[in-house]
């Protein structure tokens, strides 16, 4: 089962539904993967009955307008991957005290060494603006590389996808990764941090770049990730539909992405659904900001079908357990929320295990966005890496990360 089962959910959900000839093509697919979505939304569908379409559109918009998330933007860069793909990355500089590092750089004729940078890597149909309320945190306080996904966000359609219908492995994320951090950090130390599928794309690199890790590497943080297994994982939801799901999802998916254009109408047409499916597997508590759930699903709703589909194969073939091995030495935060549905905390506690100098962190009330969810555990415990590994001095105080709590 892929990372994100409620993206694929909806789309199916959606698609489904779209006309008469494409329900009959996928009616057995339909009826079982209903049958889970309609068991995932279960919990808002009183609710749902209770406030008219039109309010909830128009709810909607007025998030979209007055939510800051996802706002913050840096010095923007693109790295080339190995297949041509152009991939968008970000870069928040530190002013050092003196004037310009270039300049700095040139006192004395001596070259200063470069600074720490922290590149941030991004989750399954999310882009980097998810890391918002840790980007916030940290302006001012360490160099700091933000990038999207092949596919995902600002980053180009994957060339090896579009031209050659190649599928996407979490190899190639790695891969994509050494070429941002080529283009964007070729020098110094770096601390590697991800979420989800970003996490997996850093045990890639260090998979295939072991040298990288052990030259430069001072520090990682996995947050809501899995070393393997993710064929295991049933989602919160009862055995027998999780094993409908799996048997006819792969196929299913693969007709949808050749069907976008019908599928993405369906989506529009059945966004109350996706909406309450979106919430269910991102967050675990029940006062999170309105605003910041829309602004996840808006990200969510913004990855295309057809790149849903790419992606899929990739999680249950994903499998880097000994590639963890390549973190033994550094600085280590492990993190989860215990009420994640789609990366369960037991694989992070599975990470920890093999990493046993790591900090392991299990966040109550927390689902697989806790990085939006409780910024301020995820903020609080990065600084505290960072501060381990050098990368910024001891006492330096980290900036304000809001919250995602409704007020009282």
């Amino acid at each position: 089962m892929s990372e994100s089962s409620a993206e694929a959910v909806a789309a199916v959900a959606s698609a489904t539904g779209a006309g008469g000839g494409w329900r009959r093509a996928t009616g057995i697919a339909g009826a079982a993967i209903g049958v889970v979505a309609a068991g995932a939304a279960a919990g808002v569908a009183i609710e749902r009955l209770t406030v008219g379409r039109g309010m909830r559109q128009k709810a909607r918009l007025v998030l979209d307008s007055a939510g800051p998330y996802g706002s913050l933007r840096g010095m923007p860069g693109r790295a080339r991957a190995d297949d041509g793909t152009e991939l968008y990355y970000e870069v928040d500089d530190v002013e050092p005290e003196g004037g310009s590092a270039p300049r700095r750089r040139r006192l004395f004729g001596r070259k200063a060494p470069a600074p720490v940078t922290v590149v941030f890597s991004h989750g399954y149909c999310l882009s980097q603006d998810s890391w918002h309320f840790q980007r916030a945190a940290l302006r001012g306080v360490v160099r700091t590389v933000y990038w999207d996904q092949r596919s995902h966000g600002r980053s180009e359609r994957g060339v090896d996808q579009v031209e050659n219908g190649v599928p996407v492995d979490i190899e190639q994320l790695g891969r994509d990764l050494k070429a941002v951090i080529d283009a964007a950090v070729p020098e110094g130390p770096i601390v590697l941090v991800g979420h989800s599928m970003g996490g997996m794309t850093v045990m890639a690199l260090a998979d295939q770049y072991p040298e990288l890790v052990r030259e430069r590497v001072v520090a990682v943080a996995l947050v809501g990730t899995s070393s393997g297994r993710l064929g295991e994982v049933n989602f919160g939801l009862p055995v027998a539909g999780v094993n409908a799901v799996r048997r006819v999802l792969p196929g299913v998916l693969k007709a949808l992405g050749q069907r976008a254009e019908l599928v993405e109408k369906g989506r529009r047409a059945t966004a109350d659904l996706f909406t309450g499916i979106i919430k269910r597997y991102s967050f675990a508590s029940r006062d999170v900001d309105p605003a910041v759930a829309r602004f996840a699903e808006r990200m969510i709703e913004g990855t295309p079908i057809d790149v849903v589909a790419e992606y899929y194969p990739a999680f249950a073939d994903h499998d880097k357990t000994e590639a963890l091995g390549q973190f033994v030495d550094v600085p280590v935060l492990v993190l989860a929320g215990v009420g994640d549905l789609v990366t369960p905390s037991e694989h992070s506690e599975a990470i920890a295990d093999l990493l046993p100098d790591a900090e392991l962190v299990l966040v109550p009330d927390a689902g697989h966005l806790v990085m939006l969810e409780h910024p301020e555990v995820v903020t609080d415990r990065l600084a505290d890496l960072l501060t381990r590994a050098g990368a910024v001095p001891a006492g330096a105080t980290v900036g304000g990360y809001g919250s995602t709590a409704q007020p009282g």
